[in-house]
């Protein structure tokens, strides 16, 4: 078990690293000025002469590579309007458009992306398996083909349309904003239940037709036989013995899309004016704040590849005839 989270650790940090170097080959070593792009039409020459070399765009590209590693690893400094700014370990890069780290533009809004979705997953996973659950137990029956056919309507409508609609006519829900946990969590999940009943609903109905076909499959095996051959009460044959190893594929979606989201919230945050991940990436975006836009890609390489290594070992938690080599 140790070695095979070892393997899987080195792994992960290859691909981190791969990830790395190709992004930053596609944003900073393209055919147009990255310099210019930041800096903006009105630059003065001076100022372009000072972005460029606090990038070190003016070094081999090897040497860029190896400054920008190295600022994650121990730090970097920066200038800007002849001022060193020293930016700490690990340090992702400078914004000059907003005039503060990547790493502290970063960390103010990855506590709102994770307030969202972790919410929005406790009730898509809860609703989605319960619901699913129920109708493998009923299958075929007027509640069965209730709950699919609720599910598949759901899922026809884009995800955008059904967060407007609430946003703009569900005014019973308190008014979407972020506070911070820490500070009042009463506050803090006043501010954010309507994203998360919106992202929890809208994916519970997927997770209901993933969870409905696992448990019909885990309901068959052998060893559910057995266990009601037993004589063992029926609710105990389907949520500890059934669920249990119907949980096991499900989890591996859950993992994938959480990881997803927690990149890509970006419809949520913009609808519902929360200022997380995918707010900043769009705002650099379109002021072409390139080293944003990096820290962001390698944040999200990060989440997916550490949830895929938590995904795997679940795997064993969940299901006993797992076995990692």
């Amino acid at each position: 078990m140790l070695l095979y989270i070892l393997k899987r650790v080195v792994s992960a940090i290859s691909v981190v690293v791969v990830t790395l170097v190709a992004s930053f080959a596609l944003f900073f070593l393209a055919p147009t000025d990255p310099a210019g792009t930041i800096c903006g039409t009105r630059c003065n020459a001076d100022r372009l002469a000072e972005i460029r070399s606090s990038l070190g765009l003016d070094e081999p590209p090897i040497e860029q590579i190896g400054g920008y590693m190295k600022g994650i690893l121990v730090g970097r400094d920066y200038t800007t309007s002849g001022v060193v700014q020293h930016c700490d370990a690990p340090c992702l890069g400078y914004s000059y458009t907003l005039g503060q780290p990547v790493t502290k533009l970063l960390a103010q809004a990855l506590p709102v992306t994770v307030s969202i979705v972790l919410g929005g997953a406790v009730v898509y996973l809860f609703f989605g398996v319960l619901f699913g659950t129920l109708s493998a137990q009923r299958r075929g029956g007027t509640l069965d083909r209730a709950l699919i056919g609720s599910s598949i309507v759901i899922n026809s409508i884009p995800y955008f349309v059904v967060a407007v609609l609430v946003a703009l006519y569900v005014t019973v829900l308190p008014h979407s904003e972020y506070h911070p946990l820490l500070s009042n969590p009463l506050l803090w999940a006043s501010g954010l239940v309507a994203a998360w009943l919106t992202l929890g609903l809208t994916n519970a109905a997927a997770y209901t037709r993933y969870s409905r076909a696992s448990m019909i499959e885990s309901l068959g095996q052998d060893f559910v036989r057995t266990a009601r051959s037993k004589g063992i009460s029926e609710r105990r044959v389907v949520y500890r013995h059934g669920l249990r190893a119907a949980l096991t594929p499900v989890v591996t979606i859950f993992g994938i899309d959480l990881a997803g989201q927690l990149t890509g919230a970006i419809f949520t945050e913009q609808i519902f004016g929360l200022p997380g991940i995918g707010v900043l990436t769009l705002r650099a975006f379109n002021q072409y704040d390139l080293p944003v836009l990096m820290g962001c890609v390698l944040l999200g390489s990060v989440v997916l590849v550490v949830m895929n290594l938590v995904v795997d070992i679940v795997y064993t938690v969940l299901d006993p005839r797992v076995r990692l080599g």
